[in-house]
């Protein structure tokens, strides 16, 4: 049977870089950059050092966004637990890792199959985000808000 990296050359697609059974890619949101490596295992989520829970814990219902929001791409695959996920996220605020992470992971599982791009893509979960903080402009208080009008 052919490896994931033929077929993917195959179909002229990239692929996540594998190394010694580790796979790596990049995700990013807003200001947040996700290194993440994913090898198989029994579903462990590091984050710079930490566990997710623990990492993530000052943003509010931390469980349920990690499952609905970082994890999501594991459970679009049919995954879930299978694999331990490894990440270094620097920038930005919680939401914006979350997202960032969620990325990485999905951009890793096209290094272990290639078959999941279709449910992935169909998620949404493949293309970044590309929306960003808009520049504050010269002469207003905000990147819109202008100084209140006062007529004396």
């Amino acid at each position: 049977m052919p490896e994931a990296t033929e077929i993917a050359q195959q179909r002229g697609q990239r692929l996540p870089k594998e190394i010694n059974d580790t796979v790596h890619a990049v995700g990013r949101r807003k200001e947040s950059i996700a290194r993440v490596y994913i090898k198989r295992g029994n579903g462990d989520v590091t984050v710079n050092g930490k566990s997710a829970q623990e990492y993530f814990r000052a943003s509010p219902y931390v469980e349920d966004r990690l499952n609905n929001v970082a994890l999501q791409p594991f459970a679009i695959t049919n995954t879930l637990g299978m694999y331990d996920v490894k990440a270094n996220i620097r920038g930005g605020g919680t939401t914006g890792q979350m997202e960032a992470l969620q990325l990485g992971i999905a951009r890793a599982l096209l290094g272990v199959d290639p078959d999941f791009r279709k449910p992935l893509k169909d998620a949404g979960m493949l293309s970044r985000d590309e929306r960003m903080v808009e520049r504050k402009k010269v002469g207003l208080k905000k990147a819109r808000r202008s100084e209140q009008f006062s007529k004396r």
